[in-house]
C-alpha cells in the first residue's frame, strides 16, 4: 500500500517539559507540522502546561501527561501504566524520545514491544550530570537510531559516547520562515531610542557565558554610548549577569527582559545578535537571528560552524576570548555595509536550507526507514 493510501502511523514523541526550552520547541515544530496523512503524531511529557503545551492544544495536537518526577516511586508506576495504555489504545508503531526522557520510555518501549523506537541527542553530554550520563548510554544500546541535529553532534556520539556511525541518522534544525524573516520596523521599546543593539535571546544557563558578552561590550560602548546591550531570557545566571552588569558600570545601557514569545520582534529588533556559549549543538537562536537579517557573531563550538561559515554569514570567535568578540563586535559596529551583508546571506541561507519543511520531511524519511526496515509499515 502507498505511503498515500495507507492509515497515518501512530507515533509518539516525548520531552519532559513543554515550556520554553530549544528541544521542546523542536517537539512541538515536529509534531504540528508533520504531514497527517502519513504520520499520527502524539506528545508525552512528565509537565503538561506551558507554552509549547498551549502550541499543542490549539494545532490539535494530543498530549499524553505523565506527571513523574522520580523513577523510583508509585508515581513511576503510574506513569507506566499511562504509557502502555496509550501504546495500546493507538496501536503505537513508533517512540521518540528527545531528551533524558529516553530514561524512562525506551526500556518501556522495547518491553511494550513497540516496533521502532529512536532517541535524540541534541546537546553535549559532558553538560549532564554522571548518572543521567550513564543512564543514557545504557538506552543507546536499546534503540534503533539516534537523531543529532548537526555534524558536530554525530562525532560526539561516535567518538565519545560509542554508538555506532550506522544507528546515527542526521537531521538538522528546521524554522518556520513565516515567523522568522527580516523586516525593518522601529525598534520596540525598551531599546527604540538606541543607535544601535546589540543582543541575544536564549535561556540564562552557564554554558550560555553571557559574561564573555558583557565583558566585550564594556570594553567597545565608548565608541557609540547611544548603542544598547539587550539580553532576553529567563534562568538561573540571571542574578548573577544583573551583578555583572552593575560591576562593569554597565546598570544604563545593559538591558534584561524574561523570556517572552515575541522572539521574532526583539530579533528584528537586533543589529548585531551575539552567541558566546561554551557548548552548542546545532543552536535554534542562532538560526533564527539569521533568518531575521541579524548579523550573528557566534563562538566556534559545537555545530555552530556549520551555521556560519565565517565572513560569509556571519563572524566567528573563539569561545571565552573577550578580546576577539570587542574586535568582532567593534568591526561590524563600524562597517555597516559589512553589517548588512552578512545578514541578507545569513537570512537568504535559513530560508532556503534550513526551513521548517525541510526539517519535517528529513525527519519523516527517518522515521519511514525505521519502520520499513521493522516491516511495521
Amino acid at each position: 500500500m502507498t505511503a498515500g493510501k495507507r492509515r497515518p502511523v501512530p507515533v509518539l514523541l516525548m520531552v519532559r517539559e513543554l515550556n520554553l526550552g530549544g528541544i521542546e520547541h523542536d517537539v512541538t515544530k515536529i509534531a504540528i507540522h508533520i504531514d497527517r496523512s502519513r504520520f499520527e503524531p502524539y506528545v508525552a511529557s512528565y509537565n503538561a502546561h506551558g507554552r509549547r503545551y498551549d502550541e499543542l492544544q490549539q494545532a490539535n495536537v494530543p498530549v499524553l501527561h505523565l506527571p513523574l518526577k522520580s523513577l523510583i516511586s508509585k508515581a513511576a508506576a503510574v506513569a507506566a501504566s499511562r504509557f502502555w495504555s496509550h501504546i495500546r489504545k493507538h496501536r503505537t508503531q513508533l517512540i521518540h524520545a528527545y531528551d533524558a526522557s529516553a530514561i524512562f520510555a525506551v526500556p518501556l518501549a522495547r518491553i511494550f514491544r513497540v516496533p521502532v523506537v529512536v532517541s535524540s541527542q541534541l546537546g553535549s553530554r559532558n553538560l549532564l550530570d554522571a548518572k543521567t550520563h550513564g543512564q543514557l548510554r545504557w538506552t543507546d544500546r536499546m534503540v534503533d537510531a539516534v537523531v543529532v541535529n548537526c555534524e558536530a553532534m554525530r562525532i560526539h556520539m561516535v567518538e565519545d559516547e560509542n554508538v555506532p556511525r550506522s544507528r546515527i541518522e542526521l537531521c538538522y534544525n528546521g524554522l518556520d520562515t513565516h515567523e522568522f524573516f527580516p523586516l525593518q520596523e522601529p525598534k520596540p521599546d525598551p531599546v527604540s531610542t538606541a543607535s544601535l543593539v546589540i543582543g541575544t535571546i536564549c535561556v540564562l544557563r552557564p554554558e550560555k557565558a553571557l559574561g564573555v558578552l558583557q565583558e566585550a561590550f564594556a570594553r567597545i560602548h565608548h565608541f557609540d554610548p547611544a548603542m544598547r546591550l539587550l539580553i532576553v531570557g529567563s534562568g538561573p545566571e540571571l542574578q548573577r549577569l544583573q551583578e555583572n552588569s552593575r560591576r562593569l558600570g554597565l546598570d544604563d545601557c545593559c538591558i534584561f527582559l524574561p523570556a517572552t514569545p515575541q522572539v521574532p520582534k526583539f530579533l528584528r529588533a537586533m543589529d548585531i545578535f551575539v552567541s558566546c556559549s561554551s557548548s552548542e549543538a546545532f543552536s535554534n537562536s542562532i538560526l533564527e537571528a539569521m533568518a531575521s537579517g541579524c548579523c550573528v557573531v557566534a563562538s566556534r563550538v559545537g555545530g555552530t560552524p556549520e551555521l556560519i561559515e565565517d565572513e560569509d554569514r556571519g563572524l566567528l570567535f573563539g569561545a571565552g576570548n573577550v578580546e576577539e568578540l570587542a574586535q568582532k563586535l567593534l568591526r561590524v559596529i563600524q562597517n555597516v555595509a559589512l553589517r548588512k551583508k552578512l545578514g541578507v546571506r545569513a537570512a537568504e541561507f535559513a530560508a532556503s536550507k534550513l526551513n521548517m519543511q525541510i526539517a519535517v520531511q528529513r525527519t519523516m524519511e527517518i522515521y519511514e526507514t525505521l519502520l520499513y526496515r521493522k516491516k511495521a509499515l
